[in-house]
């Protein structure tokens, strides 16, 4: 039975295809890399279910992402296979899904799968009764059976036999399993809110159990692979400032060193790409040094925030440098040119020898490619980045487990910059810029290579990151001592431009991920929106995003933005009788469960920024609404108080939100001048010097009367603090400090502006103190 014929779309035509699908019609680029599949693939929706019930067919769900590996593969081995698509069209109705575009398709049935199986994973391969209850399931299945596991074409022949058979059986037993899964994922009663002593426990065990996991040698948590999660060292960042607070100078240093070193660690390793910049998924091997090669939007955003806050921090430029290397990277590869940011760059890419696409391919070097493209300079280079004849992916038995880079070698910092200066007689600044001179020239060399595939759909709530990212790093880095030099792959931009890519990316998502007449986000935009309507954790990062560039850049359409999008959150998502947030709204029938996410994963959950947002949100706000809002902060980190209880560790990001509301309101830092005016830039950039994720930043220009209203309305407190002074439009900008009910003396003084906010904050109990393995406790980042 051949694939049913779609019209021709966008995705390509049947007349230039032998199989043309449904999928053909679709906005998301996963989907469409199967448009030509022989499978007559469905969008998850009500035309397969109809055909399902109509058919009385079961429902195989086939669900990835456009950057997955082995998706790639079991696409090339059973989805093109003419034969398996004739098996599988004939014997189930085939739905095809993006996790990305789709993420409540994706959590309701990888729950089923681990709750199943014991663990996940994509592809995930899914079998559903006509009325979506899941049966059976798996991740990837090879296309023929070996090593006494059966392949793909042996599954679909007995998962139908058996549906032929016992489908009665089936359908109960699967609705009971659904039930029985609802129940399990059900949420618990919570209490309305954490005391302080409940709060700052959170936070001590959640660094507890980190720094019991805590690679003292090469940095991370935990053994390979390891992942960047930004969220444990903002936990860190955290529980730094508590022990600062307290004085525990040593307990301090303890945990940031922590943090910084693993830092270094992952920017020194090959997970970050040192000739184009960004940072790729996750490393194979405890080095950070063997990637997974694929570039996902989610993860650079949240590194680059927190390379920024570690240079907040310490004050060194080389963590400035590496957030650099990633928004360059972002706006060179990663940028429509209307603002928005695509999703992700694969991990495969086409060896022209060969003909096959083969993981990391565009980012490898054999010594002899280098030694050709650098002459002279090669045999510093390589020493710097540990390159061989034999390649370099030797460091671990789990580097390359297969030996697909015999000869190759991932570029990798072995040693320091002051040790190749030193081998090579030069100075550290002549030699930096010589091996920013290589890398460029690899760069221009590998711009010749066939790049990996581009996932060029843009996801709302990942360009919330981006906002973040970008605003926060147009105040931070006006701070950098010496000025920022170009080093290729930094471009020294100014950081200006930065605060233009904040506010374009903003545009895009106004323009064409929101319905202002509903007041909703959508998920996603590729050739045009998504019919998907918007996710909590899209409502969440762009309210962070909009937040973030509000404090940035002084433009109060972004926070009044932000605070209709917080209303709609509300309504659509929030849980009213345990509280915290759905994934979902609910209002999609085919979505069997509603679930709450509890981890604080690559993508942190839309609670634990949600937590935050509130947070900022009261302190922009008057008296009574501002209470309001701490009081549903308060009820939504209460909603997770058994998994905090239980398991701090996952739910980094809500610890560190936790340290917010302990603290009990933002400091008000209040800047009334002209905006724009050199004075009042002065002064906003002075209040990013140090990393205060306790304050917001509200402007105020006398001159501007619809502004000041405007304000009136919203926190009349704060423009009469302002007034008392008697403050007129045309005097010297000022900036008004305000903490716990009391204000500092107004000043025009930059430097008194730094100075008052890298006082530490006090509040909520003592945190405890925290152990390093042996050998580190007086270890200083």
């Amino acid at each position: 039975m051949a694939a049913a014929a779609a019209p021709a779309g966008p995705g390509g035509g049947s007349g230039q295809h032998k199989h043309t699908n449904r999928l053909a019609q679709e906005e998301s680029p996963y989907l469409l890399q199967h448009a030509h599949n022989p499978v007559d693939w469905y969008p998850w929706g009500e035309e397969a279910f109809e055909r399902a019930r109509r058919d009385n067919k079961p429902i195989f769900l086939s669900v990835g992402y456009s950057t997955c590996h082995w998706c790639h593969v079991m696409e090339r081995e059973s989805f093109e296979n003419e034969e398996t698509a004739a098996l599988m069209n004939e014997l189930f109705v085939n739905v095809k899904v993006d996790r990305e575009e789709r993420p409540d398709v994706d959590k309701v049935y990888m729950a089923y799968i681990q709750a199943t199986e014991g663990g996940g994973g994509w592809p995930m391969s899914c079998f559903l009764t006509p009325s979506l209850d899941p049966f059976f399931g798996g991740t990837y299945f090879p296309p023929a059976d070996s090593y006494g596991r059966p392949g793909f074409k042996t599954v679909l022949r007995k998962i139908a036999e058996v549906w032929e058979g016992k489908q009665d059986e089936i359908k109960a037993a699967s609705g009971r399993s659904m039930e029985q899964l609802g129940q399990l994922m059900k949420p618990e009663p919570s209490e309305e809110s954490l005391s302080a002593e409940q709060q700052g426990r959170a936070i001590d065990n959640c660094v507890r159990q980190l720094a019991s996991r805590f690679d003292a040698r090469l940095g991370g948590f935990g053994a390979a692979p390891k992942f960047p999660r930004p969220a444990e060292i903002n936990a860190l960042l955290a529980q730094h400032a508590r022990l600062a607070a307290a004085r525990d100078a040593e307990g301090a240093a303890r945990v940031l060193h922590m943090a910084m070193h693993s830092l270094r660690r992952m920017a020194a390793g090959g997970m970050y790409d040192h000739v184009g910049g960004g940072f790729h998924r996750y490393s194979v091997d405890e080095h950070w040094h063997v990637p997974h090669f694929e570039k996902m939007l989610y993860d650079n955003p949240q590194l680059a925030s927190t390379y920024l806050a570690a240079f907040q921090v310490t004050g060194d430029a080389h963590f400035a440098g590496v957030a650099r290397g990633v928004f360059d990277y972002l706006l060179r590869d990663m940028t429509r040119p209307d603002g928005g940011l695509y999703a992700a760059e694969d991990a495969d890419s086409l060896d022209p020898a060969s003909g096959e696409k083969k993981e990391g391919w565009f980012y490898v070097w054999s010594q002899s490619e280098i030694e050709e493209l650098l002459g002279s300079d090669a045999h510093l280079f390589c020493a710097h980045y540990y390159v061989k004849p034999g390649g370099n992916c030797d460091l671990s038995q789990r580097s390359d487990p297969h030996h697909e880079f015999v000869g190759l070698n991932c570029l990798i910092e072995r040693q320091s910059l002051a040790d190749t200066a030193k081998a090579a007689g030069r100075s550290e600044e002549e030699t930096a810029e010589l091996l920013a001179a290589c890398r460029e020239k690899l760069f221009r060399a590998r711009e010749g290579r066939p790049r990996p595939h581009l996932d060029n759909k843009v996801v709302t709530a990942w360009n919330g990151m981006a906002i973040s990212a970008y605003a926060q790093a147009a105040r931070a880095l006006a701070h950098e001592q010496p000025p920022a030099r170009r080093l290729f792959p930094v471009e020294a931009r100014p950081r200006q431009e930065y605060l233009l890519a904040a506010q374009k990316v903003a545009a895009f998502v106004s323009e064409h991920l929101y319905d202002s007449s509903s007041g909703r986000l959508r998920r996603a935009f590729t050739r045009g929106p998504s019919n998907v309507q918007g996710f909590a954790d899209d409502y969440a990062y762009t309210i962070a995003g909009l937040l973030d560039l509000y404090f940035a850049d002084g433009e109060v359409k972004h926070l009044q933005w932000a605070l209709e999008l917080q209303g709609r959150m509300d309504e659509l998502f929030w849980d009213a009788q345990h509280g915290g947030y759905f994934n979902n709204a609910g209002d999609d029938p085919s979505i069997k469960m509603r679930l709450k996410e509890d981890y604080d994963g690559a993508e942190p959950a839309a609670s634990s920024i949600a937590a935050a947002n509130l947070w900022y949100l009261a302190g922009l706000s008057g008296t009574e609404e501002a209470a309001r809002l701490r009081e549903r902060a308060a009820q939504c980190s209460a909603a997770f108080a058994e998994r905090l209880e239980q398991a701090p560790i996952a739910l980094p990001q809500m610890a560190a939100s936790l340290h917010l509301l302990m603290l009990g309101h933002p400091r008000q830092v209040i800047i009334a001048g002209k905006r724009g005016a050199p004075d009042t830039e002065a002064l906003l950039d002075a209040a990013f010097r140090s990393h205060t994720p306790d304050k917001v930043v509200i402007h105020l220009d006398p001159a501007d009367q619809e502004l000041m209203d405007w304000w009136r309305s919203r926190n009349p407190e704060a423009v009469m603090v302002v007034e008392a002074t008697g403050f007129e439009a045309g005097e010297p900008a000022t900036a008004f400090i305000c903490q716990n009910f009391t204000c500092q003396a107004p000043t025009t003084s930059p430097d008194k502006v730094k100075e008052i906010l890298a006082r530490p904050r006090t509040g909520g109990p003592k945190p405890a103190p925290v152990t390093l393995p042996a050998g580190l406790s007086k270890s200083k980042a």
